[in-house]
């Protein structure tokens, strides 16, 4: 053997080089699973989770300064939207599917049933990704866009169920998901309206997280009631600590809770509202009214404003909810002395509503949002649903003139021609000329047509029009960029006002 061959068989017997190919072999040939193990080694200051599930809780509070003007009280916001699913329902989601775990009723591969209105699903959703269960959810159709699009996102299936029927037609969605796990095989019912894992969360974490954060200094807390779960457990672990600490539900006008809560009573009717998530049409099997001292109400309108005014002066972009919570507890804290300190649980966040309350054109369609200066645009684009501009030319026949007034419900119709207004006519002088002279069915509007309407801007103020409308004619045509896009009428500026 030649003396290089030694000297190289000496260097690879050696421990520096036996240790340098054994890092190699780790390095290149073993499992991702063993390299990791090896790797942990060196990773002792490394900070993160095992699973997305371990970073729930734990939301802050942030102080409320501008939407409170004129509030002695301190208040505080607990931003639930920091949960990794985007709301408060997190916390509950992944204790449902672990009690289920525990119990046996969820089995690998099972199926996870949930009537929410999308935050549930959302936290359920979540703990299914993580391991490794399908979901069904059913959803009232008055529910964002949003929610719909994020569960899917996730895996789920999305079944959604009429909003305007009662809580036990077979049609509502809490109904469709019993009768989905009765047909589905290893399914169960996640059922958070008598699920006791709801408050259970809520004690649990809710509470003891407010209690720990004001260093248990909380004077009221304040919370919307959906299922009553969170309202619950937290009341209930804060006043097990403090039985001074006032608890206050708000309730979206339409609920029957509030009223429920002082008389005993239901509303015999039960009134649909807009606001997502919370109030009820009964009372849900994991509310328990001995931990609250007081409900207030909250409509649509003010839920929605408030909910925008908190993105634009406070920076918290949150849900309709949030508002409702908000705007209630600003009715209470207006009465409360300098040093009381208020907690306000906002459930969740309004990027799941940008469809809704973030859009003016809903929040005008729906008559939340009145502008300062009032135009004919608005007029206009609240009449959609209805027939746009049906108008003749001056060669249409006065019979066909009436049938377009019977088949679109007009009174008034422009004379159009070649783009342009040239004249009018009304439903009864039409009528009038076929009585008075029949032989006259036939014949052109030309013959009688009345002068045009007036052609007021889009942009226009509203009391443009009304100037020509409270005088001699009975509509406008309302012009944008030299085209004619609608027509306003006395009756369309009354139903817009009175609404």
């Amino acid at each position: 053997m030649s003396l290089k061959s030694v000297q190289r068989k000496r260097q690879y017997d050696s421990p520096k080089y036996r240790a340098f190919w054994k890092a190699a072999q780790i390095r290149l040939y073993l499992s991702p699973k063993h390299r990791f193990s090896e790797m942990k080694k060196n990773l002792k200051n490394v900070q993160f989770h095992d699973s997305i599930l371990s970073t729930i809780g734990r939301t802050p509070l942030v102080r409320i300064q501008k939407v409170n003007k004129g509030c002695k009280a301190l208040v505080l916001a607990k931003l639930e939207y920091f949960n990794p699913g985007g709301s408060v329902k997190d916390r509950i989601g992944v204790e449902i599917v672990e009690e289920a775990e525990r119990e046996g009723r969820l089995k690998p591969g099972g199926t996870i049933v949930e009537a929410t209105s999308g935050n549930t699903g959302m936290g359920l959703a979540l703990a299914a990704a993580v391991k490794g269960y399908h979901c069904v959810f059913t959803m009232p159709d008055k529910m964002s866009i949003e929610k719909i699009r994020l569960l899917r996102a996730l895996g789920a299936e999305v079944i959604v169920t009429p909003t305007a029927v009662p809580h036990e037609s077979p049609e509502s969605y809490t109904e469709v998901a019993k009768r989905i796990v009765r047909e589905t095989p290893n399914s169960i019912l996640a059922n958070q309206y008598y699920n006791p894992r709801n408050p259970d969360a809520h004690y649990r974490s809710t509470g003891p997280e407010i209690w720990e954060q004001t260093g248990g200094q909380v004077d009221y807390f304040v919370c919307a009631i959906g299922t009553g779960g969170t309202i619950t457990g937290a009341g209930k672990y804060l006043k097990e600590k403090n039985p001074n600490i006032k608890v206050v539900g708000v309730d979206p006008k339409g609920s029957v809770l509030r009223e429920y809560y002082y008389t005993k009573k239901f509303s015999p009717v039960f009134k649909t509202y807009k606001v997502e998530g919370i109030g009820q049409d009964y009372v849900p099997g994991v509310l328990n009214f001995q931990y609250v001292d007081e409900v207030v109400e909250a409509d649509d309108k003010e839920s929605f404003l408030m909910g925008r005014r908190l993105a634009r002066e406070e920076g918290l972009l949150v849900g309709g909810s949030a508002g409702t919570a908000m705007a209630g507890a600003l009715k209470v804290a207006e009465r409360l002395p300098e040093d009381t300190l208020m907690v306000v649980l906002l459930p969740d966040t309004g990027e799941r509503y940008l469809s809704k309350m973030y859009n003016d054109d809903w929040m005008r369609e729906h008559r939340f949002l009145v502008p300062e200066r009032i135009t004919l645009r608005y007029i206009v684009e609240s009449k959609r649903g209805t027939p746009g501009l049906v108008s003749v030319d001056p060669v249409t026949t006065i019979r066909s003139a009436l049938d377009l007034t019977s088949q679109h419900h007009v009174s008034q119709l422009p004379v159009i021609d070649k783009g342009k207004c040239v004249g009018s006519v009304d439903e009864s002088d039409l009528m009038s000329t076929v009585i008075n002279t029949p032989s006259m069915v036939d014949a052109p509007v030309s013959k009688v047509m009345k002068d045009p309407f007036p052609l007021v801007h889009k942009d226009e103020q509203v009391q443009s029009a009304v100037a020509y409308l409270s005088k001699t004619y009975p509509a406008v045509l309302v012009e944008e960029d030299g085209k004619i896009e609608g027509i306003v009428t006395r009756y369309d500026v009354i139903q817009y006002m009175s609404r």
